[in-house]
């Protein structure tokens, strides 16, 4: 069985976060959804306010520290980012956009990504689409289609329509772990073989 590897961003500050509920529900949407499909899902999830001192003095040094690293070079190596980010004036987190700018901006090109929001009233639910979607359309990004968020109405609420937070979620989910199937962009090609001199040598003397 192919297994897709998947680092889940959170950016809530608060414990209990509602952004970190919001993550791992996405994250469990999208286990099944490719399991359905014949895949494994190893999932990561980063509390990004346990970094955020180590985040401050990456920028202030040039340097992550080890915790710091270990997490950059975890997001790099996934094939897929579920990424969720309490909203502050109208946009995602200080904390959020912070990590997301200590890391290599090629680092991100071609991955999947599933986009999520939390706030304290719906008159922020565009942030996902005028911040977040702007945001990793620039990194060069595969974004799934369908976004999630989660306002105080959200949870709890099973009244079966159409505007569920579990339906959304599941539609989200489906679209991302689609992003994740067949060949990923970002796989590494096996490696080249490394042929003599004089065998490339004749090769291009019998093209001539």
């Amino acid at each position: 069985m192919e297994t897709r590897r998947i680092t889940v961003l959170s950016a809530g500050l608060g414990v209990p976060s509602s952004s970190r509920l919001l993550a791992d529900q996405l994250a469990a949407a999208a286990e099944r959804q490719l399991a359905a499909a014949g895949y494994g899902a190893d999932i990561e999830v980063i509390e990004l306010r346990d970094l955020a001192v180590d985040i401050a003095n990456n920028f202030v040094t040039g340097y992550p520290a080890p915790k710091l690293a270990a997490v950059i070079a975890g997001v790099e190596a996934s094939d897929g980012i579920i990424a969720v980010t309490p909203v502050f004036s109208a946009s995602y987190s200080g904390l959020f956009k912070s990590f997301i700018d200590v890391l290599d901006p090629k680092s991100l090109e071609g991955k999947a990504v599933l986009l999520g929001a939390t706030a304290g009233t719906d008159r922020h639910q565009l942030v996902l689409d005028y911040a977040m979607r702007p945001l990793f359309t620039y990194l060069r990004t595969r974004i799934a289609s369908t976004a999630v968020f989660a306002g105080p109405q959200d949870w709890g609420n099973n009244d079966g329509d159409g505007a569920a937070l579990s339906t959304r979620i599941d539609r989200a989910a489906g679209e991302f772990a689609g992003l994740l199937q067949g060949p990923q962009p970002r796989q590494k090609p096996g490696a080249a073989e490394s042929l003599p001199f004089e065998q490339l040598l004749a090769g291009i003397s019998g093209g001539q």
